[in-house]
């Protein structure tokens, strides 16, 4: 795609949009972005204040579900610490420490929280329901607390569901405390619950990764000659910015392109490069993630190849996608594409998974990986991102989001036209 193109584009209105976060798949070790001064993107305008987060009377039917899904699955209680599901059911966003913070959802009672006692009256002012909180001293225990709700629940033995991202200590000292329990996966009542998005929470989706876009956009129209990765991706942030968010993008050019998180290397766009961007944003806690592949200059019949293949694997995996189809399923549609075209077997220049669910976290369950026996539901959202990588030579990745519905999948966002032209309509 030519200069003048890409800016031609830049300045294509798409809408009211909404966003607000950030999860971005970037390296590590890289230096702190050069975020541009705000000039060239000062045509953008907030696309958020149209979007409501999830309301109250929503988070109580997810608690109401996922008391149901732990009857079926003989679960006595879930045990859940700060993080993505927290916010799921209670909507309180609290920063983890060596300080237990927790909430315990009973099958048959209500729910209860524990935390330090010098952080109630922060916590009462974030709690939206709920009654029963109990706290602790600094000498005390707060896994005493917990065993205390479970039996005031009638929970004396039986199963507890722990989710696999809780930290050990916690999970050690629940164990220790509470030897007549049965610690389980809690997989079958969180995932259960989180993996089947509402209305509500594709709509936040929808928007999250239209906003993406167009922060890509803006960001492509600014390209220039001997520009860093590290101000491509400062001018992404300071678009999102200028949109009414926060977000981010990881970003590598030419050979680069092939290592798929990144490389710390110092990077200098010059004519004839791939540019890869794969980033995202974040709406009412509800994540985008999106990747664009295009050209700086003109393409080489060699990189129109590749990147055509890659678009080919990926509209192949989502005509595949419908209810009862597996997880697995997909990734080997897709795959076969990129094999049969020469770059297989296998994982050889195809390095990951055809894709991931996405929601409140930018990586979450269920995956779209072989021997992934999970039927698709309608509801469910994954990315659809298949790529081709070469070492010292190019990569190419084209991701896209999107949701199952009962007759097949529904992308948020328009698939890349061409190599030149990324952007669909």
């Amino acid at each position: 795609m030519n200069r003048r193109k890409f800016f031609d584009q830049s300045i294509k209105a798409t809408g009211a949009v909404a966003a607000v976060g950030l999860t971005a798949c970037a390296a590590e070790d890289k230096p702190k972005e050069i975020v541009a001064e705000a000039g060239p993107f000062d045509h953008l305008k907030s696309m958020v204040d149209d979007m409501k987060p999830i309301s109250n009377e929503e988070r109580k039917q997810r608690i109401e579900k996922a008391q149901r899904l732990m009857v079926e699955n003989k679960i006595d209680a879930l045990y859940l610490e700060s993080g993505s599901s927290m916010v799921y059911f209670t909507g309180i966003n609290w920063g983890r420490s060596e300080r237990m913070m927790a909430a315990i959802i009973p099958a048959k009672g209500e729910l209860a929280y524990v935390c330090p006692a010098f952080e109630e009256e922060r916590l009462k002012e974030r709690i939206l329901f709920g009654n029963d909180l109990r706290v602790w001293q600094e000498h005390e225990s707060p896994y005493k607390l917990v065993g205390s709700i479970l039996k005031d629940n009638g929970i004396s033995t039986g199963k507890i569901g722990v989710e696999e991202n809780v930290r050990f200590f916690l999970f050690d000292g629940l164990r220790k405390e509470l030897p007549q329990i049965q610690f389980v996966n809690a997989f079958p009542v969180a995932a259960g619950c989180r993996m089947i998005k509402s209305p509500t929470e594709l709509a936040l989706m929808k928007r999250a990764n239209e906003i993406t876009i167009e922060a890509y956009r803006a960001a492509i129209a600014v390209m220039k000659d001997g520009m860093s990765q590290y101000e491509f991706s400062g001018n992404i942030s300071a678009a999102f910015k200028k949109l009414g968010v926060s977000g981010g993008a990881s970003v590598m050019f030419g050979e680069w392109a092939a290592y798929p998180h990144g490389s710390q290397t110092a990077q200098s766009m010059k004519e004839g490069d791939i540019v890869l961007m794969d980033g995202g944003c974040n709406l009412h806690d509800y994540a985008s993630d999106i990747t664009r592949t295009t050209i700086y200059g003109k393409p080489t019949q060699r990189q129109t190849d590749i990147w055509n293949k890659v678009k080919e694997s990926q509209t192949a995996a989502m005509a595949a996608v419908k209810p009862g189809a597996t997880c697995g399923s997909i990734d080997d549609v897709g795959r076969k594409v990129i094999e049969d075209a020469g770059f297989g077997p296998g994982y050889k220049n195809f390095f990951h998974r055809l894709g991931h669910g996405i929601g409140m976290d930018g990586h979450e369950w269920p995956y779209l990986v072989k021997g992934n026996d999970l039927p698709l539901q309608p509801g469910m959202c994954f990315s659809d991102e298949p790529g081709i990588y070469i070492y010292g030579e190019i990569g190419v990745r084209l991701e896209d989001c999107f949701y199952v519905t009962e007759d097949g999948g529904q992308l948020f966002t328009p698939q890349s036209i061409s190599i030149e032209e990324p952007f669909g309509v």
